[in-house]
């Protein structure tokens, strides 16, 4: 179904033109409309344009009419422009039908756009990391995996094409994974078993003695980029959610600073408001000799033993090739049975 998608730049300037490139040529290639905002590929100092060039480029695209307004690229510089935004023009753009599309820096802007208009945006994904893999790069996004030869994966995750597809379709309803079994923490062997870094994190569904089937009804799904959301504290653009479900993921962040991350969340009451804390993908992060066997399943159950509110993980989104959709702001079920997971939204 041929629809119209603008590609626009609101945070870190495009260093690989390349998977831009290819990123815009895939999209044709499925069929759509790609309008490339003017700015796309300005660059000044590590942003995508000064402050000015980029607020204008958001606004272009409120003004576009396009079905999906897709950024280029993640990094820095979301979190500069959120005084700025008019948010009244985001929001008549959603309700007319344009659905901003981002992952990483954009949790700023899905944050300030729920704090202050209680519209839905959508964390996925971004134009080069998601729909520009394959190739040769010739520069370096944070976004891209850090090989000399380009990103690992030839061509975009199929999982997250028929997500965006569903999306942009109108027909995308919710996401369902399975958590991995994790050990138990009797386990003398258990930190053997999931010391690697880059394992996707596994836990049972919920805090440790309950019930491993539940369900949960009509809450609000919010979250993002764990560094992202939590800088937006105690600001305006801080969504204050009762009894949500919060997800959350990272890239390049050692365990014991998603801890500290996690901590601040804690001591300020966000975490024990919600009704379900979800742990997407956490990567690209080095253990160290001096972690002692310190790592994310430490942190996983470390925040278990604080709060009385389900953890579930290995929720299938993050800095990621194979990840879902998630509309940030939409009221969400959530139903768990043992280690199978399912958010349903309908047509949100």
């Amino acid at each position: 179904m041929n629809k119209h998608i603008y590609i626009y730049s609101p945070s870190g300037a495009v260093r690989d033109k390349a998977a831009f490139k290819r990123g815009v040529a895939r999209l044709k290639s499925l069929g759509h409309e790609v309008e490339i905002d003017e700015a796309a590929l300005t660059s000044h100092l590590r942003f995508a344009g000064d402050d000015e060039t980029r607020l204008a480029a958001i606004h272009r695209a409120c003004a576009s009419g396009a079905d999906v307004a897709l950024i280029s690229r993640g990094g820095y510089g979301l979190s500069r422009l959120l005084p700025g935004i008019h948010y009244k023009a985001v929001a008549k753009a959603i309700d007319q039908g344009t659905r901003f599309v981002g992952i990483s820096d954009f949790t700023a802007f899905q944050s300030a756009v729920l704090a202050k208009t209680g519209r839905v945006t959508w964390a996925g994904p971004a134009l080069c990391e998601g729909f520009g893999v394959g190739g040769k790069t010739d520069g370096h996004d944070a976004e891209l995996p850090l090989t000399t030869t380009g990103p690992t994966h030839a061509v975009p995750d199929d999982i997250m094409e028929a997500c965006f597809d569903d999306l942009i379709c109108g027909q995308g309803e919710g996401a369902g994974w399975r958590q991995l079994r994790e050990p138990h923490l009797s386990d003398k062997n258990s930190d053997a078993a999931s010391s690697n870094a880059n394992d996707l994190i596994a836990t049972n569904a919920i805090s440790t003695g309950a019930a491993a089937s539940f369900g949960i009804n009509k809450s609000v799904l919010w979250g993002g980029n764990l560094s992202v959301l939590v800088s937006l504290l105690g600001t305006p653009y801080f969504p204050e959610v009762k009894g949500g479900i919060l997800f959350l993921e990272d890239v390049a962040e050692h365990p014991y600073r998603i801890e500290r991350m996690l901590t601040q969340l804690l001591h300020a009451g966000v975490l024990a408001r919600q009704k379900a804390i979800l742990l997407g993908q956490f990567t690209e992060f080095k253990l160290v000799p001096h972690d002692r066997g310190y790592k994310l399943q430490t942190v996983v159950n470390w925040l278990r033993q604080q709060i009385k509110v389900p953890v579930l993980t290995n929720l299938p989104y993050g800095h990621v090739a194979t990840k879902v959709l998630l509309p940030v702001g939409a009221k969400t079920d959530l139903l768990v049975q043992g280690r199978d997971a399912l958010l349903f939204w309908g047509h949100a």
